[in-house]
């Protein structure tokens, strides 16, 4: 069990990093993480390493999204060295993203981080969200249930299901 003060340390951690996010401002990252911060999420194709690399991936989506910011959105787990923290990430695509023209929409990402503690700091962090559930708040994909999805998964070779034999 963990003490009052250790928890409120951690919420204090977890607060500040949702406020880095949101600060357009890639050494925010610094005073959390580790010097050797390891972070990955479905966005990067390989961990990055480093407060600088993590500063510069957060400028990628802050180009994307202009008025991106984190919000937390559950109670944080933790154990001393381990975190969990859902939040969502919502915000208004403005700018190319990967290739892909500025569509105008706002999307909704709900998330989870996952991090490994070192000596009170952020060490490893692994984000999880749903790129499907994005790539349909974009315009990118269709929405679920509908005619469009239906065709989409025929092509891609799951058939139709008219009802149950």
């Amino acid at each position: 069990m963990s003490s009052p003060g250790s928890v409120h340390r951690a919420d204090e951690l977890i607060d500040g990093w949702e406020a880095a996010w949101s600060a357009r401002d890639p050494g925010a990252f610094a005073p959390l993480c580790t010097a050797d911060v390891h972070y990955e999420d479905p966005f990067t194709p390989e961990p990055l390493e480093g407060g600088r690399a993590l500063g510069a991936h957060a400028e990628r989506l802050w180009d994307a999204f202009p008025d991106a910011r984190l919000e937390p959105t559950g109670e944080r787990l933790w154990n001393r060295r381990f975190l969990a923290a859902p939040c969502k990430v919502l915000g208004t695509h403005r700018g190319e993203l990967g290739g892909l023209p500025p569509t105008g929409r706002f999307v909704v990402a709900h998330a989870v981080f996952y991090c490994e503690l070192d000596d009170g700091r952020l060490h490893r962090v692994r984000g999880f969200c749903d790129r499907w559930d994005l790539a349909v708040q974009l315009g990118l994909l269709p929405a679920r249930g509908t005619l469009s999805e239906r065709a989409l998964l025929a092509l891609r070779g799951f058939g139709f299901r008219v009802g149950r034999r």
